[in-house]
């Protein structure tokens, strides 16, 4: 998430620039976010044979339900405030996990939080709320028609609490970590200091929402096994016209996913839609003009596969880049996440669907080309000054390499918690 019209100084009231446009827009992003979930559903029952079109789309929508439950329940009682605890304005805070400050929700109303300073806090919870549900679906591409529901449902509670959390953490709360990778007083010490908010960069979840569903994913198929098919049988999509109408709906909630996480309705937002919109198709063309290459033919799943991957890819980019870096970022998903998803038949891993391949590679490939691309003028558009606002240090073509290794170490490190944790 990206942090708008303020400083990241504790000192500055929460609600000194609260935006009631603003709000009314994150709660129409949470509402496109939302819709994802049922379009993720249908581009995963189009990718599977007929026998278990209905049960993909009866997972996703059961993990949205599921979710939202730890999101109402046990969100309420302290999963927002693991995930976005802020702690008091003096005193300490932990770098791994939120601190109590927000358990029942306390404090999360009209006013808002410093990590969401232009929007009530109460429209930033539901607003993430939808993130949560789309991770947890997400896992399921990797064990398509091998799982069953009810302890897939325990599966995904557990996980969301004990993986998407502490990720989410990390990389967007105030104290969190990988968010202040940098500080002078990193460490034990950042618990007690001032964060410098200079550290990975992630604007819209590559790395708790992709990174971490991929190799949730991988680990589910690995745990669980190759799929049993009878003699000559074939594991096809069987209808492409549900992969192309879940890919169109996920390219359209994908405006709000990215642009909303500007986290107010400004410049910065409408330049993160439109260098989505613009990898997305970047990468919708590449995978299939690779698959030429490699086999000489093009296909539709092809077109959508690469459509996704350019939308995980360009996710952690889309507040920090400009519009032709997002054409390089949808070109090199396309290309990279084709590779990835055809090792799974070298390596002897059922990753059904793909979601390892796409997601957790995608992830990777949109937070390295961040460190790569990222530019310090972008973050501007959201209104900033620079004598208010505390700026991004830039990528390797703004002279600061050290970003991607920045970039690598966060992915690495939510790669390895979520494949560990899951197992």
């Amino acid at each position: 998430m990206a942090t708008t019209n303020t400083t990241l100084d504790p000192l500055v009231p929460s609600a000194g620039g609260l935006d009631l446009n603003s709000t009314g827009f994150l709660l129409w992003g949470a509402a496109l976010v939302f819709v994802m979930t049922p379009g993720l559903g249908l581009f995963y029952s189009g990718m599977s044979r007929s026998k278990n079109a209905l049960t993909m789309i009866m997972l996703c929508m059961t993990a949205m339900c599921v979710v939202s439950i730890q999101a109402r329940i046990v969100w309420v009682v302290f999963g927002f405030s693991l995930a976005f605890g802020e702690g008091d304005l003096n005193g300490k805070g932990s770098i791994f996990l939120g601190p109590t400050s927000h358990f029942g929700l306390s404090g999360v109303g009209f006013d808002a939080l410093r990590i969401a300073p232009a929007v009530s806090g109460i429209a930033f919870c539901i607003y993430q709320m939808q993130f949560a549900t789309l991770t947890a679906a997400l896992i399921f591409g990797s064990v398509a028609e091998r799982v069953r529901i009810v302890p897939s449902m325990i599966f995904v509670l557990c996980w969301t609490t004990l993986c998407y959390d502490p990720a989410a953490y990390w990389t967007w709360s105030y104290r969190g970590w990988l968010r202040n990778i940098s500080c002078p007083n990193s460490g034990a010490d950042l618990s007690v200091s001032l964060p410098c908010g200079t550290g990975s960069l992630d604007f819209a979840g590559g790395g708790p929402v992709h990174i971490a569903s991929g190799f949730a994913g991988l680990a589910f198929c690995l745990f669980l096994g190759r799929r049993r098919r009878a003699p000559r049988e074939e594991f096809r999509p069987h209808n492409l016209v549900n992969v192309f109408l879940g890919a169109a709906l996920l390219w359209f909630g994908w405006f709000a996913f990215n642009g909303g996480s500007a986290l107010a309705g400004t410049a910065r937002a409408a330049m993160a839609g439109a260098v989505t919109h613009i990898a997305t198709a970047s990468g919708a063309l590449a995978w299939p003009i690779a698959d030429s290459f490699m086999s000489r033919k093009m296909s539709g799943l092809g077109f959508c596969s690469g459509a996704v991957a350019a939308l995980v890819a360009i996710t952690p980019a889309a507040g920090f880049v400009a519009p032709w870096a997002a054409i390089i970022i949808g070109t090199s998903a396309g290309i990279v996440c084709n590779f990835a998803c055809r090792l799974k038949g070298y390596l002897g891993f059922d990753d059904s669907l793909d979601a390892w391949g796409v997601h957790g590679v995608g992830g990777f490939v949109g937070l390295f080309l961040t460190g790569v691309l990222a530019q310090k003028w972008i973050p501007t558009l959201d209104g900033t000054n620079s004598a208010t606002a505390t700026p991004i240090p830039g990528g390797a073509v703004d002279g600061h390499p050290i970003q991607i290794g920045w970039q690598l170490a966060g992915g690495a490190s939510i790669a390895v918690w979520s494949f560990v944790g899951s197992l």
